[in-house]
């Protein structure tokens, strides 16, 4: 829910991030109050005594029935219609042969020929800030990247840092591709087998890794995770990797639920069994498969303004987030230390006041290669709306 972006049309904005449901709905200023109201704890003479009070009129009835029809339909309500949808667009995804492109012709362009272009336009175009991109290629070491997952317009210079540094010679790896779920369950992680689609190819999934993974890491593996059906996460790395290598290439790509009890209750995020389990078969795989590994992290950092519910506008590298850059580098200086419990302190405090949405990917990673280091190769701030920004950047790790 967030302010509608159409100017003649203002109110509040409401779609499904799950794409249960492909209804969008701008419910008008007035109205905006009845949505208290579906909390199922209020009753239908709740919804309607607040009608009357809104509108002046005692015949609200008509209104009533619009309201929870048209919130009904759209899969908007707790009711036996979202509870089909949902199951419907869950098999459906599950009995899927393929994951097909959920962001192609809106995060980037669908036609072929258009997104070559953009490509090359974000992959070799020059900026004045370069000096922050790595001269030449890293050493044998070389182990791992970490690139945003914002929209590549907004973020392209930290992903074209992050990416330049992949050469030929790390073609036949495997990538591991540990990406953010964003609504994925707290504590859980999600694995397809399914290959990935984009306007540039086909690329397959190392189907072995995922079952041995799904096999020893535990209750907290969610296999044919749906959130992998529309996260963007992963995807936006694809089309990168594509690009540099062609989609003849595999992958195993990992969605990481946020670490949410340990945010909010203290301790580790491996004092929860599940992910104790999911962490140690990860570490074990990454020590048994080695070099025929290479990991990519799909992170952004903080979120910060109105859309993310600060009471404050945001505006990039300026006031507020001048401060907040201040912070997201004694983050970045922690994991490249590769020093995981102080990277992790940091995140707690507030309960993640700075809202990374990156804080779970980037310490299962610290925790499954421990010791390799990292290299900041560009940070940025980027606003993504007038009153809100996001702060990512662009960093490569070696091994020990």
């Amino acid at each position: 829910m967030v302010p509608s972006p159409v100017p003649d049309r203002p109110g509040l904005f409401i779609r499904d991030p799950y794409r249960y449901s492909e209804a969008v709905l701008i419910i008008p200023p007035p109205l905006i109050d009845c949505l208290r109201c579906f909390d199922g704890r209020q009753t239908d003479l709740d919804l309607r005594s607040m009608l009357v009070r809104i509108t002046g009129d005692l015949q609200v009835g008509e209104l009533e029935k619009h309201l929870i029809e048209t919130f009904s339909s759209a899969g908007f309500l707790e009711d036996e219609a979202f509870a089909q949808m949902k199951a419907g667009r869950e098999r459906e995804f599950a009995d899927a042969p393929k994951r097909e492109p959920a962001h192609a012709g809106g995060a980037y362009p669908l036609e072929i020929a258009a997104l070559r272009e953009t490509m090359t336009r974000y992959m070799d175009s020059v900026s004045g800030a370069d000096p922050l991109v790595r001269a030449g290629p890293p050493g044998p070491a070389f182990c791992a990247i970490a690139a945003p997952h914002v929209s590549p317009e907004g973020g392209w210079q930290s992903y074209r840092a992050a990416y330049r540094t992949l050469g030929p010679e790390l073609k036949d790896r495997t990538f591991v591709i540990l990406a953010t779920s964003h609504y994925g369950r707290p504590e859980h992680f999600g694995l397809t087998r399914k290959p990935f689609v984009t306007p540039l190819g086909e690329t397959a999934t190392n189907t072995a890794l995922v079952d041995r993974l799904a096999t020893d890491g535990g209750s907290a593996v969610l296999m044919e995770d749906y959130c992998h059906s529309f996260e963007h996460t992963v995807e936006l790395q694809m089309i990168f990797l594509q690009h540099i290598y062609g989609p003849d290439i595999r992958i195993l790509p990992i969605l990481c639920g946020q670490y949410a009890h340990s945010l909010y209750r203290g301790g580790a995020p491996e004092a929860n069994e599940g992910v104790h389990r999911f962490l140690q078969a990860l570490g074990e795989m990454a020590a048994r498969e080695g070099d025929r590994l290479f990991w990519i992290l799909g992170i952004d950092m903080a979120h910060m303004g109105a859309r993310y519910q600060d009471d404050f506008p945001a505006y990039a590298d300026t006031g507020v987030m001048a401060e907040v850059a201040e912070r997201d580098r004694q983050r970045i200086a922690r994991v490249v230390e590769s020093d995981g419990e102080g990277f992790w302190s940091l995140v707690q405090e507030n309960h993640d006041d700075l809202k990374w949405c990156g804080s779970a990917p980037l310490y299962t990673f610290l925790k499954t290669l421990p010791g390799a280091r990292g290299e900041l190769l560009r940070y940025e701030q980027w606003n993504i709306d007038p009153r809100s920004v996001v702060s990512f950047a662009g960093m490569a790790f070696s091994k020990p």
